[in-house]
């Protein structure tokens, strides 16, 4: 009899953890595959640095084909054309085709720089971290303004669901011009859908909202909250301040030389559009166990799931779906799957716990929030030199990880033991 097949699709943060995870609880009774779109994984929460020089891509990118090969995981990195739900099919670009007994998707999302004209780096005026690929084309046309510095804009746009990484190169260019001693020729503007300066699509997490509105000021950054940014020129960015009711209450012209917008999300052409697995933007609807309810076979995790707003804002703001909460997600489908194999039905809960760390190259603003959405059984934010430190300290660890090709080492369990900072739900 042959074993069931678990393919996972996106060998992004989620993916490859994902997999490592699966095929261990899996125990040798099911086959796993990996499908992707790169035989490269790039530690995405690094991208802010490689924008400014602080790292190269190939110190934070790993090669996985020899770490599947080893842990006996299958892998492609053909990519995915389109899922074909209903008859558990996965077709490949090359016109190939996977049969699956059960999918887990990690896809990540498109980025949709296409619904704000001239906005990205794809025929665009803005550069984007979004991509390791993107972030070292930002970081040519940083070289190109430092020869010739100007007005810097930053943020998030309408719909982002993820606003640490604007926070965090916002404060590492402010550091890194300082460093040049040209930061007196840069005028900065933070422009940002959330209600207000440290919501984070999170309603904010303990004083996030003093501790980065504090941060700002003394970095003399101005900013603009439920900004609703209406197009891009060269060198010119045209927001809408949006009141309460949905009004206009203020235009800003904002001119710049350098910009980099976080884009809205939306899930991958790939499962876009199908019936009862998709939102209408895109993202894989979920219940409590990580499982599509038109699709049971189906799984989903990260920043491609369906998570509702934590409430109504004048501009859209989303959810922020990455991190520790991505690792609880993982864990969370391992077990159940796990308990699939075993004849069983799915119990395991991932807890959707929020802890960042957000470097501002000099220092840094860490916080947790358990569960991500309030009301909270905790809501913490701490801010100092340690963050930087610490965050220097995780992307080691973490490609580490990756590159031996484990998902929870055990020193990492009692960490988060002593911290009381659990992935499950029980």
């Amino acid at each position: 009899m042959d074993k069931p097949k678990i393919v996972v699709l996106g060998a992004g943060l989620g993916g490859t953890i994902a997999a490592y995870e699966i095929q261990a609880a899996a125990k040798g009774r099911a086959e796993v595959m990996m499908v992707s779109d790169s035989e490269t994984y790039s530690f995405i929460p690094s991208n802010p640095w490689v924008a400014v020089r602080w790292r190269e891509p190939e110190a934070i990118q790993v090669h996985l084909p020899p770490i599947f090969a080893k842990k006996k995981i299958g892998f492609t990195a053909v990519g995915a054309k389109r899922l074909h739900a209903p008859e558990k099919r996965l077709e490949l670009n090359d016109g190939s085709n996977v049969i699956y007994d059960y999918l887990v998707i990690a896809t990540g999302p498109d980025l949709a720089f296409d619904e704000i004209e001239g906005l990205g780096p794809h025929g665009g005026h803005t550069v984007s971290i979004c991509q390791t690929a993107h972030a070292s084309a930002a970081a040519d046309a940083f070289d190109r303004f430092v020869e010739s510095p100007g007005p810097i804009v930053v943020g998030a746009v309408q719909g982002a669901s993820c606003y640490g990484p604007a926070y965090e190169f916002a404060l590492i260019l402010d550091t890194e011009l300082r460093r040049r001693k040209i930061r007196d020729k840069v005028p900065m503007t933070f422009v940002t859908a959330e209600p207000y300066i440290g919501h984070l699509g999170l309603d904010g997490v303990g004083d996030t909202k003093g501790l980065l509105e504090s941060t700002l000021r003394e970095r003399h950054i101005k900013w603009v909250t439920n900004a609703r940014v209406a197009t891009v020129e060269a060198g010119m960015m045209h927001v809408e301040e949006i009141a309460e009711g949905g009004a206009v209450a203020k235009t800003h012209d904002l001119p710049f030389a350098f910009s980099m917008m976080l884009p809205a999300f939306r899930g991958i052409a790939a499962v876009r559009d199908i019936p009862g697995l998709t939102n209408p933007r895109g993202f894989i609807l979920i219940d409590k166990h990580q499982r599509n309810p038109a699709f049971p076979e189906i799984f989903a995790l990260g920043v491609c799931v369906a998570i509702p707003p934590t409430g109504p804002t004048p501009v859209p703001v989303g959810v922020p779906k990455t991190g520790f909460m991505i690792e609880s997600m993982v864990t969370a489908i391992a077990a159940n799957l796990a308990a699939i194999l075993d004849g069983k039905e799915p119990t395991a809960e991932a807890t959707w716990n929020a802890v960042c760390l957000a470097d501002f190259g000099d220092g840094g603003v860490a916080f947790v929030a358990q569960p991500q959405i309030p009301p909270r059984n905790v809501n913490w934010a701490a801010s100092g030199k340690w963050v930087h430190l610490a965050k220097i300290g995780f992307e080691k660890y973490f490609l580490r990880k990756v590159r031996k090709g484990e998902s929870e080492p055990f020193y990492e369990k009692l960490a988060l033991h002593v911290m009381g900072i659990k992935k499950l739900r029980f």
